[in-house]
């Protein structure tokens, strides 16, 4: 007969290899860049609540990363156990990215930091990451109205040459990288790579995956305050002060498609004309058909939005070679090195 305390002996083992080690996601660029990751609810909460939790500047980029729509309350139920997405602000810091001091979870009486990190924060990170950043030498030592900074994992890393969003996807159970790749368009080897994993077996239901999100192309220049402007797949973000909204659809041949956001401007009393140079009546988003000129989203600056004529021609006629269904329309964006400055007087 077995003893008991073999048994548990036994059973702690079986816990220790099935439970994923802590999220690094190696990260060596310089400065900070968005990032997103997952975050399974642990009660019934609101939108407004994970909002204050993880630091989220505003509703509308919590609704945007989850391309939900921009009037969704912000008291809205949310039932325990949803998935949501969450976006932060990522840094590099030795070799590896963490989350650039946002959140900052406060202390309340009661707590503990394994409390902190399973019953919260859903075991994004783990105890001792908890500490390491804290610098906390004795986890019993936390006290009401102390800061913590959260060590959400992440990466600002180039992929293969291009610039991506980096995903901290949470592997559910039955999950795969087969599946995961195809998911998100990104081949099994790089998945396996930015990992560390040597084999698809060694994918742990629990584990945060980095996963590169491709950016759908802009005329977003270096010059701008908001380049690079990376947004992926079915999701959208507000910029140039809230004047701009920009979504990303890979069905719109992953070009960026930006409109006036008709919303309050948090840089001007009302937001600069978005008219493009030369062209009569014709702003940011409008498109009249192809083999035309359409005005696009090219950034700003404290003084300025900046817009470019973008030249757009139709698809030939036999798409067949493409997998394309007939009538579908694809745009293929001929870039016109035209720009034009909108000041503000």
């Amino acid at each position: 007969m077995v003893s008991l305390s073999s048994l548990f002996v036994s059973i702690l083992c079986l816990l220790t290899v099935s439970s994923p080690a802590e999220a690094s996601f190696s990260c060596t660029s310089p400065g900070t860049c968005d990032a997103i990751i997952d975050y399974t609810l642990p009660n019934a909460t609101t939108f407004n609540a994970v909002k204050k939790l993880f630091n989220v500047k505003n509703l509308r980029s919590l609704l945007g990363v989850n391309n939900l729509p921009v009037n969704t309350p912000a008291d809205e139920k949310l039932p325990a156990n949803q998935t949501i997405k969450i976006p932060f602000p990522c840094l590099c810091r030795n070799g590896t990215g963490i989350a650039n001091k946002r959140p900052i979870y406060t202390v309340v009486a009661g707590d503990f930091l394994s409390h902190i990190v399973t019953d919260i924060f859903a075991g994004l990170f783990t105890v001792e990451e908890l500490q390491r950043v804290n610098n906390i030498s004795n986890p019993n030592l936390i006290q009401p109205g102390d800061k913590l900074w959260i060590p959400l994992p992440c990466s600002c890393d180039d992929v293969d040459g291009e610039k991506v969003v980096h995903y901290g996807r949470l592997v559910s159970s039955g999950n795969s990288i087969e599946a995961i790749a195809q998911q998100y368009n990104v081949s099994q080897e790089t998945l396996l790579r930015l990992n560390g994993l040597a084999s698809p077996r060694e994918l742990l239901a629990g584990a945060v995956l980095d996963v590169p999100l491709k950016a759908c192309q802009s005329r977003v220049s270096n010059a701008s305050l908001d380049y690079p402007l990376l947004v992926p797949n079915d999701t959208y973000v507000f910029t140039a002060a809230n004047c701009v909204t920009c979504k990303c659809d890979a069905a719109s041949n992953w070009t960026l498609q930006c409109q006036p956001s008709q919303i309050k401007s948090s840089l001007w009393k009302t937001c600069p004309s978005m008219q493009c140079q030369g062209l009569d009546n014709l702003y940011i988003g409008n498109v009249t058909d192809c083999n035309s000129t359409s005005c696009a989203y090219a950034g700003y600056s404290n003084q300025t939005i900046f817009t470019a004529n973008t030249q757009l021609t139709c698809p030939a006629s036999d798409n067949s070679a493409f997998g394309m269904r007939p009538g579908t329309w694809i745009w293929n964006v001929i870039l016109v090195a035209v720009s034009s400055m909108v000041i503000v007087f």
